[in-house]
């Protein structure tokens, strides 16, 4: 669990520095003003801190990647496809819009993410670019540093002194015991998960989607489920990225206006 902390808060720096020379490269003060290119290449800055990290453990332990659970068959893909775009349509509104009220928001404003990057949707080439990112890039590297890496690193720590049911003198208790661990160790994941995208609105949603992930992965004993999982729950949202795009001023118009009389974003 050392490790997993170092590994976190070297990828948060990273990304920071990394995303404030973007943003210096491309003359502009945030993301608010960013290029669709701009920010699809900022969400690749959390990757160098997540791989890097990777690489120094696993040399250190003379492991390869195969050790983080990277397999796939092909019933991951069915399953994955499934799994991602149901959580997408489904998951994410039951469980945020709760949220939302109880935080006091109008629920327009968690569509605003969405509706920026609507707005900026105008470009064939960040658009590609995003798509790349996201939907291939993202769901590869996350599922490698957070199930594979942190989840593994997490349920090995809760459950280390849980004696073998050989060992153990009551075989039911010692079973309780590492399910426990093991749910301790796959919920610890997923907040981690749904705390590095900073994005509170969404935050209890992507733990929740980062749950699901934790025991897909956890389940199947590899990652092929739940990196085609992440697949289609990001695709699914750069797909309705694309349709408000083309629709923008009917669908997001309003939601933008409504935000910004809210006082939820400059402009």
């Amino acid at each position: 669990m050392g490790e997993v902390a170092l590994a976190a808060l070297a990828t948060l720096v990273i990304s920071a520095v990394l995303g404030g020379l973007i943003l210096g490269v491309a003359d502009v003060k945030d993301t608010d003003d960013a290029s669709l290119v701009t920010i699809a290449l900022i969400q690749t800055t959390l990757w160098v801190g997540m791989l890097g990290s990777i690489a120094v453990v696993l040399r250190r332990r003379g492991a390869s990647l195969r050790r983080l659970g990277l397999r796939a068959r092909w019933v991951d893909v069915p399953v994955g496809i499934v799994a991602g775009v149901l959580g997408q349509l489904v998951l994410v509104p039951v469980i945020s819009w709760p949220w939302v009220t109880i935080l006091g928001k109008d629920s327009d404003e968690l569509m605003e993410p969405a509706c920026r990057l609507a707005d900026k949707a105008d470009d064939p080439l960040g658009i590609v670019l995003l798509f790349a990112i996201t939907v291939i890039g993202a769901p590869i590297v996350e599922e490698l540093f957070f199930r594979g890496f942190v989840q593994q690193a997490a349920v090995s720590a809760f459950t280390r002194n849980v004696p073998t049911d050989d060992d153990a003198a009551d075989a039911d208790a010692a079973l309780a015991a590492r399910r426990l661990g093991t749910g301790f160790g796959l919920v610890l994941t997923a907040i981690l998960f749904g705390v590095i995208h900073f994005q509170v609105l969404q935050a209890p949603a992507l733990v929740v989607f980062g749950l699901l992930l934790g025991v897909l992965a956890r389940r199947s004993g590899r990652l092929g489920s739940s990196i085609v999982t992440h697949m289609a729950f990001n695709a699914t949202t750069v797909v309705s990225l694309v349709v408000m795009s083309s629709s923008f001023d009917d669908q997001c118009g309003d939601v933008l206006g409504a935000v910004g009389r809210l006082g939820g974003w400059g402009g």
